[in-house]
């Protein structure tokens, strides 16, 4: 299953579930406009892929978007809008993958948590990262 979190028709993250990983073929989860791209692949055994390479290009990024693939545990993930303000909650857990696009977010891990993050570079935590106060953990809601 593939989830679309938005607020107000903006599109603020993508989670897709563990049992999409079965699909066959090349799944692009997302649209071809984005900055950062990712895609499931799974094929049959002697599937071949032809070698090649990606040209090089200039790639003007307005925002840093960020895809964690969850491999052991389990995490709440808080979305914030652009003026901080705290939206909602969804839980992600093992062989989950959240890929986070726009506007604030913030984790709480819920189980001892191993997790990949894939995001664009070159990244400097310093001068690409706003950090900001959160609001109380009993005040979180989980979205359905």
């Amino acid at each position: 299953m593939i989830e679309k979190i938005k607020n107000k028709k903006k599109l603020l993250a993508i989670i897709v579930r563990k049992k999409v990983h079965n699909k066959r073929g090349i799944n692009f989860i997302t649209p071809n406009n984005f900055n950062l791209q990712f895609a499931f692949m799974n094929h049959g055994k002697f599937h071949t892929v032809q070698p090649h390479m990606h040209k090089r290009k200039k790639i003007k990024s307005i925002n840093t978007s960020e895809v964690l693939y969850i491999i052991k545990g389990k995490l709440r993930v808080d979305f914030y809008d652009k003026k901080r303000v705290y939206l909602f909650s969804k839980i992600v857990s093992e062989g989950d993958t959240l890929m986070l696009i726009n506007q604030g977010h913030g984790f709480k891990m819920l189980k001892k948590t191993i997790m990949l993050e894939v995001k664009q570079g070159p990244y400097q935590e310093k001068i690409d990262k706003i950090k900001f106060t959160a609001i109380d953990d009993k005040f979180i809601k989980i979205k359905k």
